[in-house]
């Protein structure tokens, strides 16, 4: 864990009088930074747990009407959960400011944490690409969307996501600090991974899932658009929605990292104010990017008609509250043609 990969950062670099950085006063720094993402990170472990923990719930107990779709939201879901399993540590990490699980549990989270982050990321890519095929080249792909493809496409992108990662699960380690604090952090002959993290969070991260996201559904809405769907309007809202929290909750997280980069290197001036805020921009923007994963079952899933009615059925059984919820709420009209599997796609 590093300031230079996606690993929530080494808060306790922060506060230490390393020769890397002039010696300055963080305390400031350290009480906001221990009290901010101790809460955030309890309440996006939280909130992301129940949200995609309902979400494999849900796909799981009707795994017999599996279509594509609904894999790549299975295997998203399971990308957020396994992001913030180790959010927990984490905050423990910047709640005491040395890391105290061991060389291990160091490697394991680290990679682990990594891989969540490029799956969910991938899948969500998938999805729109899903989206953009069935919507605007629906006839010629439509026999390729088979349980095999998905299953394929679903292995090949766990493999691809740990492989980005591995470099997590080989280099980090538990290091003993001159202070005696113990870090989760690359060693000084790996930095080099450092920014092969950088390069990877910010291309893989951010950049190319963008250009995809805008890419495609820039074709999407003018299609839509010209279909006969009541539900058109809606949709466009739900692919507006997808992009601008995409971007609003990871390119100010990335930003700040690329400029923590560019000070480390010279290329921005040094002084105690700067440093100050640009460190706390990176606690700031870093936890509230990692709330993206408890906001993918809302947009993914919870929107969508068919999983709620799904999800309200089997929680009926549980919660006594909802059991006289009428479903006529969740029925979906029937459209003909090319219409109803664009509905049936978004709408899920």
């Amino acid at each position: 864990m590093s300031e230079g990969n996606n690993t929530p950062y080494d808060y306790s670099s922060y506060y230490d009088e390393g020769a890397d950085y002039p010696p300055t006063n963080f305390s400031d720094v350290k009480d906001f930074s221990q009290v901010f993402l101790t809460t955030l990170y309890s309440l996006v472990f939280a909130l992301g747990f129940i949200g995609n923990g309902l979400v494999v719930y849900v796909v799981v107990k009707y795994r017999n009407q599996s279509n594509l779709t609904d894999i790549c939201l299975f295997n998203l879901a399971l990308s957020d959960l396994l992001f913030v399993f180790t959010l927990p540590f984490y905050s423990h990490y910047a709640r005491v400011g040395q890391w105290t699980f061991g060389d291990f549990m160091c490697r394991l989270l680290s990679g682990s944490h990594q891989t969540g982050f490029f799956s969910s990321i991938f899948f969500m890519v998938v999805m729109t690409l899903d989206r953009y095929v069935i919507i605007v080249h629906a006839h010629r792909v439509t026999r390729y969307r088979t349980m095999r493809a998905a299953i394929i496409l679903t292995m090949l992108i766990w493999m691809l996501s740990m492989f980005v990662s591995l470099p997590d699960f080989i280099f980090t380690q538990e290091i003993q600090e001159k202070s005696q604090k113990t870090r989760c952090y690359y060693l000084e002959e790996s930095k080099v991974w450092e920014r092969y993290n950088l390069f990877t969070t910010n291309v893989l991260g951010l950049v190319i899932p963008l250009l995809v996201m805008v890419g495609c559904y820039s074709r999407i809405i003018p299609t839509l658009v010209n279909m006969r769907t009541s539900k058109k309007h809606r949709i466009v809202k739900l692919i507006i929605c997808i992009v601008v929290a995409f971007f609003l909750l990871w390119a100010p997280y990335n930003i700040s990292r690329f400029l923590k980069f560019l000070q480390e290197k010279g290329k921005i001036p040094r002084n105690d104010t700067w440093d100050k805020n640009l460190r706390v921009s990176v606690v700031v923007t870093e936890a509230f990017a990692y709330t993206h994963c408890c906001l993918n079952p809302i947009i993914y899933a919870f929107v969508g008609q068919k999983f709620m009615r799904r999800a309200l059925k089997l929680l009926k059984n549980f919660v006594p509250g909802i059991r006289n919820l009428p479903d006529s709420s969740f029925r979906r009209s029937s459209v003909i043609s090319k219409s109803s599997e664009v509905t049936s796609t978004y709408i899920m």
